[in-house]
């Protein structure tokens, strides 16, 4: 496995402890690339396994591995490969962002940083390279602050800071629950390209089962810090066997106007 989370448990508290996650297992695989989604209401253990994933967080229990190793265990230099090749794509594409800066610098800096680029001009371009891949302008972009973009703008800027630095994995959570129903489809569009034009493996935390089901390989449905229900998209949607997964799948709208949306059969 390229990304794995093996038997993985996180506690909050002292005394009275919470247990965010219980035993979770999941991974994904080395080669071919894919994308798995991780869905579940609000509550259910997502973020946390989001920070786990990405090393912001150390599990209670069990361990999180990056190319077969333990990444609270990696060395200096194993870690810093890590921290290049797993990228995150957080939630609210507004507070991810320095207000006091031009968007140029969350482009430029990590460029430097990593050994991308040599110059300052050498970052520049492969920032421009990187915003034209996802279908921004970089010269209606580039030298603008973040209040000058629109939501849409910033949440794409974040998939091109990702792509920059040619990471493996990208771990987006809720990459799409803030911005117009409108841009959902341009960004979804973008993250899948991620996988199939790039070759990066994409972690798609989301409590939509609807997108889910549009660009992911896999699927793994959580309830109250467990999965569940975990397989191909295809079989869990079409035939979910948990009880969770049939209500997550119960409540979606059917897509023919003239087919009435039982509201209260939805909700029971």
């Amino acid at each position: 496995m390229l990304l794995e989370a093996n038997n993985v448990t996180v506690a909050f508290g002292g005394r009275a402890r919470r247990l965010a996650l219980r035993g979770v297992t999941l991974g994904l695989p080395s080669d071919p690339p894919g994308i798995l989604a991780v869905v579940g209401e609000s509550g259910s253990g997502k973020t946390t396994l989001t920070r786990l994933l990405l090393g912001l967080l150390r599990p209670t229990a069990g361990t999180v591995r990056y190319r077969g190793q333990d990444i609270v265990r990696m060395d200096r230099a194993m870690h810093a490969a890590f921290r290049r090749e797993v990228q995150a794509i957080f939630q609210d594409p507004f507070a991810a962002y320095n207000p006091f800066y031009p968007v140029d610098r969350m482009l430029i800096l990590p460029a430097r940083q990593f050994g991308l680029a040599a110059t300052r001009n050498a970052a520049y371009a492969l920032a421009e390279t990187s915003l034209v891949q996802v279908g921004l302008r970089p010269a209606e972009t580039l030298g603008r602050y973040p209040h000058q973009l629109s939501g849409g703008q910033r949440q794409r800027l974040m998939v091109a800071r990702a792509l920059m630095l040619r990471p493996r994995v990208i771990v987006a959570d809720e990459p799409v629950s803030m911005v117009d129903a409108s841009l959902r489809a341009t960004i979804l569009q973008n993250l899948y390209a991620l996988t199939v034009e790039h070759g990066i493996s994409l972690v798609y935390v989301t409590h939509d089962l609807a997108t889910a089901y549009q660009v992911a390989d896999q699927v793994a449905v959580m309830q109250n810090g467990i999965i569940v229900e975990q397989g191909d998209v295809e079989a869990v949607i079409r035939h979910p066997r948990h009880p969770y997964t049939q209500a997550l799948v119960a409540a979606i709208p059917p897509p023919d106007p003239t087919v009435a949306w039982d509201l209260e059969a939805a909700e029971a």
